[in-house]
């Protein structure tokens, strides 16, 4: 099999890449003078089994058009089979239609990269579990929750662990991790004014005294988490972490994180770090790289996917 990356995440290949004692692909992912994407696959790759690494993060227009433009290329070169890796998958909270004459995003963006010569997805943590339906190829759902479990068993142990869902629509999540860690679950009743700012409304379960733990797929503005947070510690919670799959951290959200009363947020390598993510005093990146290259590995080897999370 062969690893290719884009432009958008090239630690998280490098590091997949090394795990598999495979090198990159060689090849070019430049811009024209008006900022048409190019691709230029400078290695023979027909008849291979080969993977593209690429995340739909910011900027999500440019690094989708890339991983769309790099599908064409290689349908063109004659490889065997594209699989397309997609650690975070941009537009996937555009799931449903929210209001009259809106779009599903999701789906279209299913559609693009199915059409442009995907044969396969591999993706971590969908934003809602029935994106993998909008695929007309096979698509694999990886989950962090291993690799949140061992840190989380590490820096938090003790028996006065309370995970807690931000949100109704998060109660699985936290629910699994929460089992896992024979601990107990509490859940954040919020209301949404409008996209980008939450109201927390009230917290269902105890909290008070217990080191709480915020369990999420993806921060954003983080007004959701900061909110969180500032209700745990009101209702009596000893301290408050929070766990992410994807941290997106638009605008001011670090500044905003580091500001609140979250001791730690903790989230994966799925986008690449900004400097001020790197520098910020409360923000740690796990990798998901050993995860995301065991799922490649069985693939090639047409092996169980499902089985790593047994």
């Amino acid at each position: 099999m062969k690893i290719l990356t884009g432009n958008s995440n090239r630690p998280l290949a490098e590091a997949i890449a090394a795990y598999l004692n495979l090198p990159l692909t060689k090849a070019s992912v430049r811009r024209f003078s008006d900022m048409e994407v190019f691709v230029e696959i400078q290695e023979n790759v027909r008849g291979e089994d080969v993977f593209i690494i690429q995340s739909t993060s910011y900027p999500a227009n440019d690094n989708l058009m890339e991983l769309l433009v790099t599908l064409d290329a290689l349908k063109r070169a004659s490889v065997r089979r594209s699989t397309a890796v997609i650690p975070y998958y941009g537009y996937a909270r555009q799931d449903r239609k929210s209001g009259s004459r809106t779009p599903i995003s999701a789906k279209l963006v299913a559609n693009l990269i199915t059409v442009a010569g995907a044969d396969r997805v591999l993706t971590l943590d969908l934003h809602a579990g029935q994106i993998q339906g909008f695929f007309d190829i096979p698509t694999d759902n990886l989950f962090a929750a291993p690799v949140f479990l061992e840190d989380i068993r590490a820096h938090h142990g003790g028996d006065d662990l309370v995970i807690v869902s931000p949100d109704v629509g998060g109660v699985v999540r936290a629910r699994l991790i929460a089992r896992r860690l024979d601990a107990d679950l509490a859940i954040i009743d919020k209301r949404r004014e409008r996209a980008g700012v939450s109201e927390v409304m009230n917290i269902i379960g105890d909290v008070a005294g217990h080191r709480c733990i915020l369990v999420d797929d993806i921060v954003d503005s983080a007004g959701t988490l900061c909110n969180a947070a500032e209700a745990l510690m009101a209702a009596g919670a000893k301290a408050v972490s929070a766990y992410v799959s994807h941290g997106v951290l638009s605008g001011g959200a670090v500044a905003r994180v580091t500001a609140s009363p979250l001791h730690e947020l903790v989230m994966t390598d799925s986008i690449q770090a900004t400097e001020a993510v790197r520098v910020a005093r409360n923000i740690r990146q796990l990798s998901i790289a050993p995860l995301m290259a065991e799922a490649v590995r069985r693939i090639s080897e047409e092996r169980s996917v499902s089985s790593l999370f047994d």
